[in-house]
Order: structure tokens, then C-alpha cells, then sequence
């Protein structure tokens, strides 16, 4: 009996673990609650996204989305502004979740949107969503790029396409955008599609060895360049990221040593475009052939453009004032070709411009400009809007904050302001003068330049340019203080003004220095020193506003395509053209100069003994150097002011 019950209640256990066995398997065949695809209900947005793939003539197709306002239709159609972008098209088109146009698509677009346009943004090919080959900043057709199809070609296509397959398009087409895509815009202009009617490229990369993202005048931008360079070109999707082992990246690139030491640690031996600049440190054909500024001087000007550029742009200050004097002999009636400087950073223009780092401006200069400059210049050409008053330069004046009209940049005014250049003496007792060095007075300000402690190009600790908190944007009018503390710095002033000094145009430093090296930079800086106490702005007192300022890399003295080695102790003259100004140094401030030989880690250090190619200067190259800045009157160095006389 007792067997017979064992035997009943081990049936039930089976029983019962069968049961909950089956319970289990009908968990597991639950439907999905998930479709297999999901349509979102979007009626209420008051546009349409179409994602394509619009084919090229090499058969590659290139990712674009096209956002098309409700208010475009058949029967009314609107223009379409254009950008073509290597950082990622698809992001660029949602910026925030929203049903509304104008959050959607980057705040350079605000009036465009007000205005009806449509909206169309492309990777360009190899990069994100689109097919094909990525090369950086990919040459025109020519001798550096022997395929049939360039940055000019695919926007033709593109244009082609979208006039066709856009029904809610009048057929007319503008490209826009800033930095790689203001590269991108204006390479639109080269044999231009009939259908291309405007051009507005911002802060455009025009020559990567003069003055904008990789060199300035031979010193390699090592501090924004090699992280820059690493995420374009390491996978389509910029999915590999550059990483620092320091919280203060000088301290990365001081224990690296040279730039293409710290290049090897990342791995940028593979990738083509940083094999390209480490082997052409020269000014040589292969930079001259691809400066969009002397390429397109030798186009027909086909399509009216704004060129729009920021006073203090840190990454692409030389380009927009480089395409103007291009581009404007082409225009002697200025009805083509406008250029635009606002008191902006790389990029302010596209978005708020109330201020920059300590400096307020006068309201949001950007929203003016793009509301009153900007989107009636578009319009006129886009939409047949009536012809409106479009100043062939526009500049914002710092120091009084408000803009001026010119007629010609950088050495004309508008309404007949006579204008000239004077030279600022650097005379002894560190002093800065309008009056050169009297006969009978001789001498030289010395400082030594040690690679192993250079300048730092701002106060540390410096955080990398991507860092969410690096104040990247803002160092151009960092307090120059930290400098002008250093021993390795030679400052000049004047004595505090008694009246405005107006400057519009580009200073020019005529420098007369000497190395104990054979190799050496110099950079000079012009600075607006404030008054020592500031009432309403107690934070301003002495503080030290760099208004232009750049590095000159003295084995290109003689030529800048062919370095040289500098002779040891020699004086021999430079002249260094310094970013443009449009600034009134007002009663009260002081006018000051700086000179230094390293801007670290931004640029990387001259080793400061002549080696055939900086990149890769071994340790021992670096040595140092004492360096002496002339002031005599048969070697006055100074600094050429653009000023404009009172009215």
C-alpha cells in the first residue's frame, strides 16, 4: 500500500512539472508586441522627410535627406538650400525630436524655414549613408585627383536629381553651409549646375598650409588636426575616437615629443590624408594646386555669393577674407561677391552671437545678419524677392560694437574714411610707439626659448577642443596675462590712449629677429589691454584682448616652398601678415604686443636646429635658443596698423 502511494504521488510530481513545462513553452510562443515595422504618425508635422539615394555619374549613390515644408507644394512651390556634409547628414536633420521644421534642422536654417525652403542635407560620398570612396577635402578633377568625378561633379549631380525628383521644387537651388561644408559650397560653384542661383559658404577651408585647419604660415596645428584627421578618416561612421592619456593634453604632447610621434601611438600611419600632410610640409604643388582660393580665381564667377567669415575664428580664420580678394577683381561693381565678418568664433555666425567668451557684442549680432543680411540676399536670387541693399563688405567693429559698410576689404572704407598704414615702433623700456627709433639709439630685447617649457597657447590646465567644457571656441580672446608673465614673452604697450585708435584691415608685423638656432618660430600678438579697473565690469580690469595674432615658421622665410636653414645670430627681417581687424582701441586702454617663439600645444614646437622635417624631429633635435628681437633705426621692427583716421 505504501509503495502504491509513493508510486501515485511521484505520478502527480511528473504530472505537475509536465504541466508547468507546457506553461513555460506557452510563455514563450507570446506574440511580439513589437511590429515587425513601425509607422510613425507624423500628420502633424509641418514637414515631410524623403530619404534617398541619389545616384552619381560614376554610378555611386549618395545618401540625402530632403525635409520639404507643408507649405511647398505643386502649385507652390519653394527653393531648395543645399549642404553637403562628411558629419553625418542623418544628425545633422534632427537635431532635436520634433514635429516642427525650425528645431529640426540646424539654427543656421532658422529663416530659411520662416521663408518656406526646402531643406536638403547629403553625406558626401564614403562617409555615413552614402557609397563610395572617402578622401578629405577631395581635390577638383586634375592633376591630384585623376578620377572623373569631384566635390564640384557630385553637386552638380545632386542638383540635377533634386530638380527633377522635388515636385514642390521652383527649380532653383542654393548650397549653404560652414568649415568642410563651407568647402563643399563653394566647390558647387566650379562649372555649376544652371539650376545653382546662390552660394552662402561660412567660415569656408580654403588653404590648409597659409592659414586655416592645418598649418599657419609652416607650423603644423598639431592640438586640432591629429584628433580631427583620426575621427574623418579611421571609419566611415566616425566610430573610432581619439583618446588622450592626460587630463591636461599639453602634458600628451610634451612627453610625445614630435607630432608624428604621437601620431604613430594612435595609429595614423594608416590613414591617407595624415600621410599626405606629413610628407608635404612645404608650401609645395601639392598644397598650391588644391587652395580653393587660387582655383577659383582661374573659374568664370558663375554664381553670386556671401562669404562669411568670424573675426575670431579658430579654425578657419584665413579662408573667407582669402576667397573675397580672390573672387572680388572678378566683380569690380560688387553685385556678385559680398563678404560678411562678424565678431564671431568658428561657426557663431550659424548660431547665437550676443557675445564671445568676456566679450559682449552689441545684441545677437548672428540672428541680425542672418535675418536682415543674409535671407533677403537669398530670396532676391531664390525666389525673385526685390533686389535688396547688400553691402558688398560688411564688418563688425569690436571695441565700439557696431558694424560698417565698405567698399572694398581689407584696405578701403565706404563713405570716403581715409585710411593708411602706420607703422607701431617696438621701442626699448618695452614700449610701443608711432615714432621710430631715433638715430644714435641701438640695441635688441632678448628672451630664451626652451623647447622643453613652451608657451602654452592658453592658461592650463588644456583640455582637448572636443571636450565638453574646453572653451575651445573661446581662446582666441583668452586673457593673454598667463603669457605675458612668462620670461620666454617680450611685451611691448603704450602708454593708455587719450583718444580712439580705429583699425580696419590686416596688420602686418615687420619684424627684425635673430636665433641663436638655425630654426625658429615667431608669433605676434596684438592685444587691447583694458583699463586696470573696469566699474561696471569689475572681471575686465587689465585684461589682456587678443585681437590677431599668428606664428610665422622662420625656415620659410626665403621661400615658402623650399625651407632653409636660418643663419645663427643673424638679424634678418620678416614680414608676417597677422588675421584681420576691424577694432577701435578706445580712451583709456592700452595697445600691446606680444612675441614668443612656441605656441604649445596647439602648434607643434620648432626643435629650433634645422631637421628636414619637423613631424618627425628626434629629441636631441631640440635645443635652446636665444632669441632677440631688433629695434634700431636701420632694423626697426614694428607692426603695421591699418588705421583710420577720426572723422
Amino acid at each position: 500500500m505504501a509503495q502504491q502511494k509513493f508510486c501515485h504521488m511521484v505520478g502527480v510530481l511528473l504530472l505537475g512539472l509536465s504541466l508547468q513545462a507546457g506553461a513555460a513553452q506557452a510563455v514563450k510562443s507570446l506574440p511580439s508586441e513589437t511590429p515587425e515595422k513601425f509607422t510613425p504618425s507624423v500628420d502633424s508635422y509641418d514637414f515631410v522627410k524623403r530619404e534617398v539615394m541619389i545616384p552619381m555619374r560614376d554610378g555611386v549613390k549618395l545618401k540625402t535627406f530632403i525635409l520639404v515644408p507643408r507649405s511647398a507644394t505643386r502649385d507652390a512651390k519653394a527653393p531648395i538650400i543645399m549642404t553637403r556634409t562628411p558629419y553625418n547628414a542623418a544628425g545633422r536633420v534632427s537635431r532635436f525630436n520634433s514635429p516642427r521644421l525650425a528645431a529640426v534642422v540646424p539654427q543656421m536654417h532658422d529663416t530659411n524655414v520662416e521663408a518656406g525652403y526646402i531643406v536638403v542635407y547629403q553625406d558626401v560620398r564614403g562617409k555615413f549613408g552614402s557609397e563610395g570612396d572617402y578622401v578629405l577635402t577631395r581635390p577638383l578633377r586634375g592633376p591630384l585627383n585623376p578620377t572623373k568625378v569631384d566635390h564640384a561633379t557630385d553637386a552638380y549631380d545632386t542638383i540635377e536629381w533634386l530638380v527633377k525628383n522635388v515636385p514642390e521644387s521652383n527649380g532653383r537651388v542654393g548650397t549653404i553651409g560652414g568649415s568642410y561644408e563651407g568647402y563643399t559650397t563653394v566647390m558647387s560653384t566650379v562649372n555649376p549646375h544652371p539650376a545653382l542661383k546662390v552660394a552662402v559658404p561660412f567660415a569656408p577651408m580654403i588653404d590648409g598650409w597659409m592659414g586655416d585647419d592645418w598649418f599657419h604660415n609652416g607650423a603644423f596645428r598639431q592640438g586640432a588636426a591629429l584628433e580631427f584627421i583620426y575621427g574623418q578618416q579611421s571609419t566611415r561612421s566616425g566610430s573610432f575616437k581619439w583618446w588622450w592619456d592626460s587630463y591636461d593634453i599639453y602634458d600628451t604632447f610634451l612627453r610625445a615629443g614630435s607630432a608624428g610621434a604621437l601620431a604613430k601611438t594612435r595609429g595614423l600611419e594608416q590613414l591617407g590624408f595624415w600621410r599626405a600632410i606629413s610628407e608635404h610640409t612645404s608650401y609645395d604643388s601639392w598644397w598650391q594646386e588644391q587652395a580653393v582660393d587660387k582655383l577659383l580665381a582661374r573659374q568664370p564667377l558663375k554664381v553670386p555669393m556671401m562669404i562669411v567669415g568670424g573675426l575670431f575664428d579658430q579654425e578657419d580664420i584665413y579662408g573667407s577674407p582669402a576667397l573675397y580678394k580672390a573672387l572680388a577683381p572678378k566683380d569690380p561693381n560688387g553685385e556678385l561677391v559680398h563678404l560678411v565678418m562678424g565678431p564671431w568664433n568658428h561657426g557663431q555666425g550659424r548660431r547665437e552671437g550676443r557675445s564671445l567668451g568676456a566679450l559682449e557684442f552689441n545684441g545677437d549680432t548672428a540672428g541680425w545678419f542672418r535675418n536682415k543680411i543674409m535671407q533677403p540676399f537669398l530670396d532676391h536670387h531664390l525666389k525673385d524677392a526685390p533686389k535688396p541693399n547688400t553691402p558688398r563688405v560688411l564688418v563688425y567693429e569690436t571695441g565700439a560694437n557696431e558694424w560698417h559698410e565698405y567698399d572694398h576689404w581689407p584696405r578701403s572704407c565706404a563713405n570716403g574714411c581715409a585710411q593708411k598704414s602706420r607703422p607701431l615702433y617696438l621701442l626699448s623700456g618695452g614700449r610701443l610707439g608711432f615714432e621710430a627709433p631715433q638715430a644714435g639709439e641701438s640695441g635688441y630685447d632678448e628672451y630664451i626659448s626652451d623647447p622643453a617649457k613652451p608657451v602654452p597657447y592658453r592658461q592650463r590646465p588644456i583640455l582637448p577642443m572636443s571636450a565638453a567644457n574646453s572653451g575651445w571656441g573661446e581662446w582666441l580672446v583668452d586673457d593673454q596675462r598667463h603669457a605675458a608673465s612668462r620670461t620666454d614673452v617680450l611685451v611691448y604697450q603704450t602708454e593708455p590712449l587719450t583718444e580712439a585708435v580705429r583699425l580696419a584691415g590686416q596688420p602686418i608685423a615687420q619684424l627684425f629677429a635673430s636665433t641663436s638656432g638655425t630654426d625658429s618660430d615667431w608669433v605676434v600678438k596684438i592685444i587691447d589691454v583694458w583699463p586696470d579697473e573696469v566699474p561696471d565690469r569689475p572681471s575686465m580690469g587689465g585684461y589682456q584682448l587678443m585681437l590677431s595674432a599668428d606664428i610665422f615658421r622662420g625656415r620659410y622665410r626665403a621661400d615658402l616652398s623650399k625651407p632653409q636653414p636660418l643663419t645663427s645670430n643673424e638679424a634678418l627681417p620678416y614680414s608676417i601678415a597677422l588675421p584681420q581687424v576691424n577694432h577701435t582701441f578706445l580712451p583709456g586702454h592700452r595697445i600691446m604686443v606680444q612675441i614668443q617663439s612656441s605656441w604649445f600645444p596647439l602648434y607643434d614646437r620648432n626643435p629650433q636646429s634645422f631637421v628636414p622635417n619637423i613631424m618627425f624631429a628626434e629629441p636631441a633635435s631640440y635645443v635652446k635658443a636665444t632669441q632677440r628681437i631688433w629695434r634700431t633705426p636701420e632694423q626697426a621692427s614694428s607692426i603695421e596698423l591699418p588705421v583710420v583716421a577720426a572723422q
